[in-house]
């Protein structure tokens, strides 16, 4: 399962490397974490290196990122994307700039882990997508991983990075299951995937969103061929795979869960039409979430983000079916 190829990642990267050590709430013998990525790392790998915290997000990413500047390789994890806003001074003016403000002189191998999206039924402080924020902030790189196998490969690679990774995990992923290989493995940041092939239209979708434009594809076989793409990481953002699919195909759909209004899509649509203007047959189209908070009720939230039959229905109407 996704969470735990999470915990295996933390598993491996702090046997690897002692510099390692995580920072969050409830994180270790209090039950490892709300969605036990954690558990059992503190009877393995004692309370030194699983430090539990205060209700303080601002503490625990100031923390982590003053350990980074000293040497040291935090893991922190945010209960919430939604409460990572308490820590924004901490993220957006410290731990992006410091690398740059010292002339490189001073790294900053920190992951900040935290969930995202919505689905969960926990309506409006609990359900944001906020990767956009991230994107648009310089000096960070930002990891959506959408499968178990990149879970664990992006965690580990991010770990390892000598700079500051936001590491955003779609809580609907959590309990979703894959077969992967035994042992290690690692995934590089910057390299996007080819989830399905086609040739007559090129959907990027992140996290949650790429499962169902897969199921959304499968269901327009025959009628429209469709090229999946997830990104895997939003920053770096992997434009040559996304270009050399628009040569193919002429048609570009941004598919996430986030809001539409300054999302990460617009950004993919940005870079296409310098990238991929000549080969463009029609005008690029994101599919996001609605500009709202999200609603508690159930059909409302679910109204709010894009459904595969809303997915279905954009793929029919950009090829004219």
């Amino acid at each position: 399962m996704y969470v735990q190829a999470l915990n295996e990642a933390l598993v491996e990267e702090m046997g690897r490397d002692a510099s390692v050590f995580l920072i969050g709430e409830d994180i270790g013998y209090s039950g490892g974490g709300v969605f036990r990525v954690t558990t059992g790392l503190a009877d393995r790998f004692g309370d030194g290196r699983v430090r539990e915290t205060p209700i303080s997000e601002s503490a625990i990413i100031g923390t982590a990122v003053g350990a980074a500047a000293t040497g040291l390789r935090p893991v922190a994890e945010i209960m919430y994307m939604d409460f990572i806003t308490c820590g924004m001074d901490q993220v957006a003016n410290q731990a992006a700039k410091i690398s740059f403000m010292s002339g490189g002189q001073v790294r900053l191998p920190l992951v900040i882990r935290t969930p995202s999206g919505m689905g969960t039924r926990e309506a409006a402080q609990h359900s944001q997508s906020l990767e956009a924020w991230f994107v648009h902030t310089p000096g960070l790189k930002v990891v959506m991983p959408a499968t178990v196998y990149d879970a664990k490969g992006l965690l580990k690679s991010s770990i390892r990075d000598d700079g500051p990774v936001l590491f955003i995990e779609n809580r609907m992923l959590y309990y979703e299951k894959e077969s992967v290989p035994e042992g290690e493995w690692v995934v590089p940041l910057g390299q996007a995937a080819i989830r399905r092939e086609g040739d007559q239209l090129t959907v990027v979708a992140t996290a949650y969103a790429l499962h169902k434009a897969l199921k959304a594809a499968e269901m327009v076989a025959g009628e429209v061929s469709v090229e999946v793409i997830d990104p895997r990481t939003l920053v770096p953002l992997d434009m040559e795979a996304i270009t050399r699919s628009l040569e193919k195909t002429g048609r570009l759909l941004v598919v996430h869960e986030a809001p539409v209004r300054g999302g990460f899509g617009a950004e993919v649509v940005r870079r296409a039409m310098e990238s991929a203007f000549e080969y463009l047959d029609c005008a690029p189209r994101v599919l996001g979430g609605a500009a709202t908070p999200m609603p508690y009720s159930p059909p409302l939230e679910d109204a709010c983000v894009p459904q595969v039959e809303d997915i279905v229905a954009a793929m029919r109407a950009m090829v004219g079916r």
